[in-house]
Protein backbone atom coordinates (compact mmCIF):
# COMPACT_ATOMS: atom_id res chain seq x y z
CA UNK A 1 0.00 0.00 0.00
CA UNK A 2 2.78 2.42 0.99
CA UNK A 3 4.64 1.80 -2.27
CA UNK A 4 1.50 2.34 -4.37
CA UNK A 5 0.87 5.63 -2.55
CA UNK A 6 4.44 6.75 -3.17
CA UNK A 7 4.19 5.85 -6.85
CA UNK A 8 0.86 7.69 -7.12
CA UNK A 9 2.41 10.74 -5.47
CA UNK A 10 5.26 10.66 -7.97
CA UNK A 11 2.84 10.46 -10.90
CA UNK A 12 0.87 13.43 -9.57
CA UNK A 13 4.09 15.35 -9.06
CA UNK A 14 5.22 14.62 -12.60
CA UNK A 15 2.01 16.10 -13.92
CA UNK A 16 2.30 19.17 -11.72
CA UNK A 17 5.77 20.17 -12.89
CA UNK A 18 5.33 19.71 -16.61
CA UNK A 19 6.48 23.26 -17.21
CA UNK A 20 9.73 22.54 -15.41
CA UNK A 21 10.21 19.39 -17.43
CA UNK A 22 9.74 21.31 -20.64
CA UNK A 23 12.37 23.82 -19.58
CA UNK A 24 15.04 21.35 -18.49
CA UNK A 25 14.35 18.40 -20.76
CA UNK A 26 13.45 14.77 -20.21
CA UNK A 27 14.77 12.91 -17.14
CA UNK A 28 15.98 10.22 -19.51
CA UNK A 29 18.31 12.62 -21.27
CA UNK A 30 21.88 12.49 -20.10
CA UNK A 31 23.24 15.85 -18.87
CA UNK A 32 24.92 17.88 -21.60
CA UNK A 33 28.41 19.10 -20.81
CA UNK A 34 30.60 21.48 -22.71
CA UNK A 35 33.78 19.92 -23.99
CA UNK A 36 36.57 20.35 -21.45
CA UNK A 37 39.77 22.03 -22.55
CA UNK A 38 42.91 19.99 -22.91
CA UNK A 39 44.20 21.40 -19.64
CA UNK A 40 42.41 20.11 -16.50
CA UNK A 41 40.02 22.68 -15.04
CA UNK A 42 41.09 24.44 -11.88
CA UNK A 43 38.75 25.50 -9.04
CA UNK A 44 38.22 29.21 -8.47
CA UNK A 45 40.92 31.00 -6.48
CA UNK A 46 40.31 31.28 -2.73
CA UNK A 47 39.30 34.91 -2.98
CA UNK A 48 36.33 34.37 -5.31
CA UNK A 49 33.40 32.71 -3.56
CA UNK A 50 30.48 31.57 -5.74
CA UNK A 51 27.30 33.48 -4.98
CA UNK A 52 25.53 30.37 -3.71
CA UNK A 53 28.18 29.82 -1.01
CA UNK A 54 27.53 33.01 0.88
CA UNK A 55 29.22 32.51 4.26
CA UNK A 56 32.96 32.93 4.43
CA UNK A 57 33.01 31.85 8.07
CA UNK A 58 31.12 28.66 8.87
CA UNK A 59 29.69 28.19 12.35
CA UNK A 60 30.50 24.62 13.40
CA UNK A 61 28.39 22.48 15.66
CA UNK A 62 29.68 21.77 19.14
CA UNK A 63 32.24 19.03 19.59
CA UNK A 64 31.28 16.20 21.96
CA UNK A 65 33.47 15.51 24.99
CA UNK A 66 36.53 13.46 24.11
CA UNK A 67 38.10 10.70 26.16
CA UNK A 68 41.54 11.65 24.83
CA UNK A 69 44.08 13.35 27.09
CA UNK A 70 44.00 17.09 26.28
CA UNK A 71 47.11 18.96 25.23
CA UNK A 72 48.28 21.93 27.33
CA UNK A 73 46.04 24.92 26.63
CA UNK A 74 47.20 27.62 24.26
CA UNK A 75 46.76 31.23 25.34
CA UNK A 76 45.24 32.35 22.05
CA UNK A 77 42.74 31.09 21.16
CA UNK A 78 41.51 29.46 24.35
CA UNK A 79 41.32 25.64 24.25
CA UNK A 80 37.55 25.66 24.61
CA UNK A 81 36.91 28.22 21.88
CA UNK A 82 35.09 26.90 18.86
CA UNK A 83 37.26 27.17 15.75
CA UNK A 84 36.02 29.33 12.89
CA UNK A 85 36.42 28.03 9.38
CA UNK A 86 37.12 30.46 6.57
CA UNK A 87 37.90 30.43 2.89
CA UNK A 88 41.57 31.08 2.17
CA UNK A 89 42.62 29.92 5.63
CA UNK A 90 46.10 28.89 4.42
CA UNK A 91 46.78 31.92 2.22
CA UNK A 92 49.46 33.20 4.56
CA UNK A 93 50.68 30.09 6.39
CA UNK A 94 50.83 27.74 3.38
CA UNK A 95 49.83 29.51 0.13
CA UNK A 96 50.29 26.42 -2.04
CA UNK A 97 48.23 24.11 0.18
CA UNK A 98 45.04 23.90 -1.87
CA UNK A 99 46.94 23.61 -5.15
CA UNK A 100 49.08 20.75 -3.84
CA UNK A 101 45.98 18.85 -2.68
CA UNK A 102 44.18 19.53 -5.94
CA UNK A 103 47.13 18.15 -7.93
CA UNK A 104 47.08 14.92 -5.91
CA UNK A 105 43.35 14.52 -6.50
CA UNK A 106 43.62 15.34 -10.21
CA UNK A 107 46.34 12.74 -10.67
CA UNK A 108 44.36 10.03 -8.87
CA UNK A 109 40.96 10.70 -10.46
CA UNK A 110 42.39 10.95 -13.98
CA UNK A 111 43.63 7.38 -13.60
CA UNK A 112 40.63 6.03 -11.69
CA UNK A 113 37.44 8.08 -11.20
CA UNK A 114 36.41 5.60 -8.52
CA UNK A 115 39.09 7.01 -6.24
CA UNK A 116 37.36 10.38 -6.47
CA UNK A 117 34.10 8.75 -5.41
CA UNK A 118 36.01 7.24 -2.50
CA UNK A 119 37.30 10.66 -1.42
CA UNK A 120 33.79 12.12 -1.36
CA UNK A 121 32.61 9.14 0.66
CA UNK A 122 35.61 9.50 2.99
CA UNK A 123 34.58 13.08 3.74
CA UNK A 124 31.11 11.88 4.73
CA UNK A 125 32.41 8.96 6.81
CA UNK A 126 34.94 11.15 8.57
CA UNK A 127 32.52 13.93 9.53
CA UNK A 128 29.76 11.64 10.80
CA UNK A 129 32.12 9.95 13.29
CA UNK A 130 33.92 12.16 15.84
CA UNK A 131 33.26 15.13 13.56
CA UNK A 132 35.43 16.35 10.68
CA UNK A 133 38.75 15.51 12.32
CA UNK A 134 40.45 12.88 10.11
CA UNK A 135 39.76 10.17 12.71
CA UNK A 136 38.93 7.83 9.82
CA UNK A 137 42.59 7.97 8.71
CA UNK A 138 44.11 6.58 11.91
CA UNK A 139 45.76 3.16 11.59
CA UNK A 140 45.51 0.47 14.27
CA UNK A 141 48.11 0.60 17.04
CA UNK A 142 48.82 -1.57 20.10
CA UNK A 143 46.99 1.04 22.18
CA UNK A 144 44.04 1.15 19.76
CA UNK A 145 43.91 -2.04 17.66
CA UNK A 146 40.38 -1.35 16.38
CA UNK A 147 40.04 2.19 14.95
CA UNK A 148 37.05 3.24 12.85
CA UNK A 149 39.05 2.58 9.67
CA UNK A 150 38.61 -1.17 10.31
CA UNK A 151 34.88 -0.99 11.08
CA UNK A 152 32.54 -2.70 8.54
CA UNK A 153 31.20 0.58 7.08
CA UNK A 154 34.79 1.47 6.12
CA UNK A 155 36.68 -1.78 5.65
CA UNK A 156 37.45 -2.91 3.04
CA UNK A 157 35.34 -0.57 0.92
CA UNK A 158 36.64 2.92 1.80
CA UNK A 159 39.19 4.17 -0.75
CA UNK A 160 41.48 7.11 -1.31
CA UNK A 161 43.79 6.90 1.71
CA UNK A 162 46.86 6.93 -0.51
CA UNK A 163 45.76 10.25 -2.07
CA UNK A 164 45.65 11.85 1.38
CA UNK A 165 49.11 10.41 2.13
CA UNK A 166 50.56 11.85 -1.09
CA UNK A 167 49.10 15.29 -0.40
CA UNK A 168 50.23 15.31 3.23
CA UNK A 169 53.78 14.26 2.36
CA UNK A 170 54.05 17.05 -0.21
CA UNK A 171 52.61 19.61 2.22
CA UNK A 172 55.00 18.63 5.00
CA UNK A 173 57.93 19.36 2.68
CA UNK A 174 56.64 22.82 1.82
CA UNK A 175 55.07 23.97 5.10
CA UNK A 176 55.55 21.40 7.87
CA UNK A 177 53.03 21.26 10.66
CA UNK A 178 50.65 23.77 9.07
CA UNK A 179 47.90 21.87 7.22
CA UNK A 180 45.64 19.48 9.11
CA UNK A 181 44.69 16.09 7.73
CA UNK A 182 41.03 16.99 8.34
CA UNK A 183 41.36 19.95 5.99
CA UNK A 184 43.10 17.75 3.42
CA UNK A 185 40.08 15.40 3.42
CA UNK A 186 37.67 18.31 3.02
CA UNK A 187 39.67 19.87 0.17
CA UNK A 188 40.11 16.48 -1.52
CA UNK A 189 36.35 15.86 -1.44
CA UNK A 190 35.78 19.33 -2.89
CA UNK A 191 38.30 18.74 -5.68
CA UNK A 192 36.99 15.24 -6.42
CA UNK A 193 33.49 16.72 -6.81
CA UNK A 194 34.92 19.28 -9.23
CA UNK A 195 36.80 16.83 -11.42
CA UNK A 196 34.11 14.13 -11.44
CA UNK A 197 31.43 16.66 -12.42
CA UNK A 198 33.67 18.08 -15.18
CA UNK A 199 33.81 21.40 -13.39
CA UNK A 200 30.07 21.84 -12.90
CA UNK A 201 30.31 21.48 -9.12
CA UNK A 202 32.77 24.22 -8.25
CA UNK A 203 32.91 25.75 -4.79
CA UNK A 204 35.24 27.03 -2.09
CA UNK A 205 35.84 24.94 1.03
CA UNK A 206 36.45 26.86 4.25
CA UNK A 207 39.32 25.50 6.37
CA UNK A 208 40.80 25.65 9.84
CA UNK A 209 39.96 22.20 11.21
CA UNK A 210 42.09 20.31 13.71
CA UNK A 211 42.82 16.59 13.72
CA UNK A 212 41.34 14.37 16.40
CA UNK A 213 43.11 11.83 18.58
CA UNK A 214 40.23 9.39 19.08
CA UNK A 215 39.10 6.74 16.58
CA UNK A 216 36.78 3.94 17.71
CA UNK A 217 35.59 0.91 15.74
CA UNK A 218 32.12 0.92 17.32
CA UNK A 219 31.38 4.57 16.61
CA UNK A 220 31.44 4.00 12.86
CA UNK A 221 28.69 1.41 13.34
CA UNK A 222 26.75 3.77 15.58
CA UNK A 223 26.84 6.97 13.55
CA UNK A 224 27.12 5.95 9.87
CA UNK A 225 23.70 5.12 8.34
CA UNK A 226 23.57 1.59 6.89
CA UNK A 227 22.17 1.03 3.39
CA UNK A 228 19.01 -0.63 4.73
CA UNK A 229 17.78 2.38 6.79
CA UNK A 230 14.25 3.62 6.11
CA UNK A 231 13.47 7.31 5.61
CA UNK A 232 12.65 8.15 9.23
CA UNK A 233 15.88 6.52 10.37
CA UNK A 234 17.88 8.43 7.75
CA UNK A 235 16.30 11.75 8.67
CA UNK A 236 17.02 11.16 12.36
CA UNK A 237 20.59 10.15 11.56
CA UNK A 238 21.24 13.36 9.60
CA UNK A 239 19.41 15.54 12.12
CA UNK A 240 21.77 14.31 14.84
CA UNK A 241 24.59 15.86 12.80
CA UNK A 242 22.78 19.17 12.23
CA UNK A 243 21.81 18.24 8.67
CA UNK A 244 18.23 18.40 7.44
CA UNK A 245 16.02 16.40 5.10
CA UNK A 246 17.08 18.43 2.08
CA UNK A 247 20.75 17.77 2.88
CA UNK A 248 19.92 14.06 3.00
CA UNK A 249 18.36 14.05 -0.46
CA UNK A 250 21.00 16.30 -1.98
CA UNK A 251 24.01 14.42 -0.60
CA UNK A 252 22.50 11.08 -1.62
CA UNK A 253 23.25 12.22 -5.16
CA UNK A 254 26.86 11.17 -4.56
CA UNK A 255 25.58 7.66 -5.31
CA UNK A 256 25.67 8.65 -8.97
CA UNK A 257 29.33 7.65 -9.06
CA UNK A 258 31.46 4.85 -7.70
CA UNK A 259 30.80 1.22 -6.92
CA UNK A 260 29.20 -0.79 -4.16
CA UNK A 261 30.27 -4.13 -2.76
CA UNK A 262 27.63 -6.82 -3.18
CA UNK A 263 27.53 -7.29 0.59
CA UNK A 264 26.10 -3.77 0.92
CA UNK A 265 22.83 -4.61 -0.82
CA UNK A 266 22.45 -8.39 -0.60
CA UNK A 267 22.01 -10.78 2.30
CA UNK A 268 19.68 -10.78 5.31
CA UNK A 269 21.11 -7.64 6.96
CA UNK A 270 21.18 -5.49 3.83
CA UNK A 271 18.44 -6.64 1.46
CA UNK A 272 18.18 -5.01 -1.93
CA UNK A 273 15.18 -2.67 -2.17
CA UNK A 274 11.99 -4.75 -2.52
CA UNK A 275 10.80 -2.27 -5.15
CA UNK A 276 13.96 -2.62 -7.27
CA UNK A 277 13.23 -2.82 -10.98
CA UNK A 278 13.22 -6.57 -11.80
CA UNK A 279 15.41 -6.30 -14.90
CA UNK A 280 17.89 -4.07 -13.05
CA UNK A 281 17.91 -6.46 -10.08
CA UNK A 282 18.63 -9.41 -12.34
CA UNK A 283 21.51 -7.56 -14.00
CA UNK A 284 23.28 -6.38 -10.85
CA UNK A 285 22.66 -9.53 -8.80
CA UNK A 286 24.15 -11.64 -11.58
CA UNK A 287 27.46 -9.98 -10.74
CA UNK A 288 27.25 -11.01 -7.08
CA UNK A 289 28.12 -14.42 -5.59
CA UNK A 290 25.32 -16.82 -4.79
CA UNK A 291 26.66 -17.42 -1.31
CA UNK A 292 27.19 -14.76 1.32
CA UNK A 293 30.08 -12.61 0.12
CA UNK A 294 33.13 -12.08 2.28
CA UNK A 295 36.16 -9.83 2.22
CA UNK A 296 38.05 -12.10 -0.17
CA UNK A 297 35.09 -12.65 -2.47
CA UNK A 298 32.90 -9.55 -2.52
CA UNK A 299 32.57 -8.18 -6.07
CA UNK A 300 31.59 -4.60 -6.79
CA UNK A 301 28.76 -3.22 -8.89
CA UNK A 302 28.51 0.23 -10.49
CA UNK A 303 25.98 2.39 -8.68
CA UNK A 304 24.97 4.19 -11.88
CA UNK A 305 25.06 2.15 -15.07
CA UNK A 306 24.28 5.12 -17.34
CA UNK A 307 26.94 7.71 -16.41
CA UNK A 308 29.17 5.70 -14.06
CA UNK A 309 32.14 8.08 -14.16
CA UNK A 310 30.22 11.36 -13.77
CA UNK A 311 29.00 13.04 -10.62
CA UNK A 312 25.67 14.22 -11.98
CA UNK A 313 21.95 14.22 -11.23
CA UNK A 314 21.34 10.92 -13.03
CA UNK A 315 21.00 9.28 -9.59
CA UNK A 316 17.59 10.87 -9.13
CA UNK A 317 16.29 9.47 -12.42
CA UNK A 318 17.57 6.10 -11.26
CA UNK A 319 15.62 6.50 -8.02
CA UNK A 320 12.41 7.22 -9.94
CA UNK A 321 13.00 4.22 -12.19
CA UNK A 322 13.81 2.00 -9.19
CA UNK A 323 17.28 1.33 -10.59
CA UNK A 324 19.12 1.83 -7.31
CA UNK A 325 21.00 -0.61 -5.11
CA UNK A 326 20.10 0.37 -1.57
CA UNK A 327 16.89 0.39 0.42
CA UNK A 328 18.03 3.81 1.67
CA UNK A 329 17.97 5.06 -1.95
CA UNK A 330 14.48 3.72 -2.58
CA UNK A 331 13.37 5.27 0.74
CA UNK A 332 13.58 8.75 -0.80
CA UNK A 333 10.26 8.04 -2.53
CA UNK A 334 8.49 6.97 0.67
CA UNK A 335 7.20 10.45 1.48
CA UNK A 336 5.65 13.16 -0.65
CA UNK A 337 8.10 15.76 0.62
CA UNK A 338 11.23 13.82 -0.33
CA UNK A 339 9.64 12.67 -3.59
CA UNK A 340 9.24 16.33 -4.56
CA UNK A 341 12.90 16.95 -3.77
CA UNK A 342 13.91 13.98 -5.94
CA UNK A 343 11.89 15.35 -8.85
CA UNK A 344 13.34 18.82 -8.45
CA UNK A 345 16.82 17.34 -8.71
CA UNK A 346 15.84 15.40 -11.83
CA UNK A 347 14.61 18.43 -13.74
CA UNK A 348 16.90 21.12 -12.32
CA UNK A 349 20.44 19.74 -12.50
CA UNK A 350 22.14 23.11 -12.04
CA UNK A 351 20.15 23.72 -8.89
CA UNK A 352 21.16 20.31 -7.53
CA UNK A 353 24.82 21.05 -8.27
CA UNK A 354 24.64 24.28 -6.28
CA UNK A 355 22.80 22.61 -3.41
CA UNK A 356 25.29 19.75 -3.38
CA UNK A 357 28.15 22.22 -3.02
CA UNK A 358 26.41 24.02 -0.19
CA UNK A 359 25.60 20.75 1.61
CA UNK A 360 29.22 19.61 1.34
CA UNK A 361 30.37 22.81 3.04
CA UNK A 362 27.71 22.44 5.71
CA UNK A 363 28.69 18.84 6.40
CA UNK A 364 32.35 19.85 6.62
CA UNK A 365 31.61 21.89 9.77
CA UNK A 366 30.27 19.04 11.91
CA UNK A 367 31.63 18.81 15.49
CA UNK A 368 34.97 20.49 14.99
CA UNK A 369 37.80 19.90 17.44
CA UNK A 370 39.24 22.65 19.63
CA UNK A 371 42.81 23.17 20.82
CA UNK A 372 41.92 21.10 23.88
CA UNK A 373 41.14 17.92 21.94
CA UNK A 374 42.75 18.48 18.54
CA UNK A 375 46.12 18.89 16.84
CA UNK A 376 47.75 19.09 13.41
CA UNK A 377 49.18 15.65 12.78
CA UNK A 378 52.61 15.30 11.25
CA UNK A 379 51.48 12.02 9.67
CA UNK A 380 47.82 11.45 8.92
CA UNK A 381 47.80 7.80 9.97
CA UNK A 382 49.01 8.33 13.57
CA UNK A 383 48.53 10.90 16.31
CA UNK A 384 51.52 13.03 17.28
CA UNK A 385 52.18 11.47 20.67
Amino acid sequence: MGLRMANLAVLVLFASIGAVAAQYGSPDAAPVYTSPSSAPPVPSPPGSVPRYISPVVVAPTASPPSTATPTPPKPNPSPSARPSLKVGYYQSSCPRAEKIIMQAVRSATSKNPGIGAGLIRMHFHDCFVQGCDASVLLDPTPANPQPEKLSPPNFPSLRGFEVIDVAKEALEKVCPGRVSCADIIAFAARDASFFLSRGRINFQMPAGRLDGRVSLFGEALTFLPPPFFNLSQLVANFKAKNLDEDDLVVLSGAHSIGVSHCSSFTGPLAPNPPAMDPAFATKVLSQCPLLSPNISGDPTVMQDLVTPDLLDNRYYTNVLKRKVLFASDAALLSSQQTSIKVLENVFMPSRWEMKFAKAMVKMAAIELKTAANGEIRRTCRVINN
